[in-house]
C-alpha cells in the first residue's frame, strides 16, 4: 500500500533539480519539491508527500491530524516509513 505523508521542508538542497529535504516524523529525506515551488513554498511549510514527490503544502493543523489518524491505522504510517528508511533516496 502506498500512502501520502505529511512531512515538513527543512531545506533546498538543489533549486536546480527542484529537490528539497523534507523531516518526516523524525526521518529527513530528500524529495522533488516541483510540484509545491510553483506555489512558493518555503522551509518549514508542511507537504503532502507520495513516492518521492511533495505534491501539495498543507497546513499544520491538516498535517497533524493527517499523521495522528495515519498513527491510528493498523501499522499504515509504520510501514511506510519502513519503505522510506529502506529506500534509495538520500
Amino acid at each position: 500500500m502506498c500512502l501520502g505523508i505529511p512531512g515538513q521542508i527543512v531545506e533546498f538542497v538543489d533549486d536546480e533539480r527542484n529537490i528539497a529535504k523534507v523531516d518526516v516524523s523524525g526521518i529527513k529525506r530528500n524529495v522533488n519539491a516541483c510540484l509545491v515551488k510553483e506555489d512558493n513554498a518555503s522551509i518549514g511549510d508542511w507537504v503532502l508527500i507520495h513516492v518521492g514527490f511533495a505534491m501539495s503544502i498543507l497546513d499544520e493543523k491538516e498535517a497533524q491530524n493527517t499523521l495522528k489518524f495515519l498513527r491510528e491505522l493498523d501499522g499504515g504510517l509504520e510501514e511506510e516509513m519502513q519503505m522510506l528508511k529502506q529506500s534509495d533516496i538520500n
